[in-house]
Formats: C-alpha cells, sequence, structure tokens
C-alpha cells in the first residue's frame, strides 16, 4: 500500500513539474536578422562586378557566424567569396560541397541561395549595400479632443 502511495505521488510531482518547463525563446542570429531585413525591404539587383562589402554566414543548425567579405559576381550568379582576416587580407571559402551547391549559385533579392558543405554547414552571402531604403510608416492620427 505505501508503495502505491509513492508512486502514485511521484507520479503527480511529475506530471506537475512538466507545464512549468518551457522552451526558451528562440534568439534570432546574424543570418536571420538581415534576412528579416531584406524580406521585408527588397533589395536592388546585384550588378557583374566585385564587391567588397558583403557579408558572408556561416550557419550550422541554429547558430550562425557572420563575416565581413568579397564576392565576384557574374550574370548574377556568385563566381566566389572571399573573408576579409584581421590584417585585411582575403581567405577564399573553400569547403567540400555537397551536390556541387557551390555551382550556379543564384542571387535573390540581395541574398545568395544557400551552398551546403558535406557537414551541413550552410554558406551564403549577402549584399546589405543593395537593401532598399526603409519606407516611411504610416502617420498615426491624432486622438479626438473635448472640444
Amino acid at each position: 500500500m505505501i508503495k502505491k502511495i509513492l508512486v502514485t505521488l511521484c507520479i503527480s510531482l511529475i506530471v506537475t513539474q512538466l507545464p512549468a518547463q518551457t522552451a526558451p525563446a528562440e534568439e534570432l542570429n546574424c543570418y536571420n536578422k538581415w534576412s528579416v531585413k531584406f524580406d521585408s525591404r527588397g533589395a536592388d539587383d546585384i550588378a557583374d562586378g566585385v564587391y567588397t562589402d558583403v557579408i558572408i554566414t556561416s550557419r550550422v543548425g541554429g547558430k550562425a557566424n557572420c563575416y565581413s567579405g568579397k564576392a565576384e559576381v557574374l550574370h548574377n550568379k556568385l563566381l566566389r567569396c572571399y573573408i576579409v582576416l584581421e590584417d585585411g587580407t582575403f581567405e577564399e571559402v573553400k569547403r567540400t560541397w555537397k551536390n556541387n551547391s557551390n555551382k550556379e549559385v543564384s542571387i535573390v533579392n540581395g541574398i545568395s541561395t544557400s551552398m551546403v558543405t558535406v557537414h551541413n554547414e550552410l554558406i551564403n552571402v549577402l549584399w546589405p549595400s543593395k537593401l532598399k531604403a526603409k519606407k516611411p510608416a504610416a502617420k498615426k492620427a491624432p486622438d479626438p479632443t473635448d472640444d
């Protein structure tokens, strides 16, 4: 009898504690912050050339790192990208890619399509200088007065 009471008590304690555990709010990483901005504002087309003001993102799961970089574009396709090192030099982003995902990389709305490595790392290049200007917010009407 005491055994049944103890088991019932343990189960009731566990059940009452389960709702108290809530999932932590997911914080936006650097890629997500930029992606939201590009989605809301849009971006101008990326012309052919070399850009030294891009952001290169590396994501694995929910973690992301964003680096200053340089990118070469031809016919709206990303050819190569480089990360800027602390000493001002450039290092080409070289990985072992899945399914040639680094070939024919399109640029849509100021962000390259994702390149995927064999380790499931996602690499994107962003052009923040091509973001369209922020649209002005709607002006609020005044509240009524007692006049």
